[in-house]
């Protein structure tokens, strides 16, 4: 069997020495599901918090909460980055509703860190796409002039 290898742009990111977390930062679709998945993940937390005071959620029943949540926001993240990347595993089974030693959600400071890979994508996908336009203008510049001759 003939294989054929395409480069699709993905990089692979180690995440804090564990998982590998592998997408292609200049992808529009992921440049596009990674902006809707800021709303999804604040409507998660907005509803987690909603339950666990309407149940006066504490102990195991916040527990309960907090795992749901979890999970939840993992698969918007796997919506946004591709069912291979497992949050879960990536994190070493962190709960991404934890609170890390900065006082954020692991959440907040894991979007955060992506942001950067992702807003750096989307620039060099305008960049390369200013620079097809431009080309294909001066091609159809020369092809003028030429036939003008």
């Amino acid at each position: 069997m003939q294989e054929l290898n395409i480069d699709t742009g993905v990089r692979e990111y180690r995440i804090n020495g564990g998982g590998v977390l592998r997408f292609n930062p200049s992808d529009p679709n992921v440049y596009s599901r990674f902006l809707q998945a800021a709303d999804r993940i604040a409507a998660i937390e907005q509803e987690m918090a909603e339950e666990g005071r309407a149940a006066q959620a504490t102990g195991q029943k916040a527990l309960e909460l907090l795992a749901k949540a979890d999970r939840s926001v993992k698969e918007v993240l796997a919506w946004v980055f591709g069912e291979e990347n497992d949050f879960d595993r990536l994190l070493g089974g962190v709960n991404l509703m934890a609170v890390a030693a900065n006082g954020e959600r692991v959440v907040t400071n894991l979007f955060a860190a992506l942001q950067l890979q992702v807003q750096a994508g989307a620039e060099a996908f305008l960049s390369a796409k200013a620079q097809a336009l431009a080309a294909a203008a001066d091609a159809r510049e020369a092809a003028r002039l030429e036939a003008a001759r």
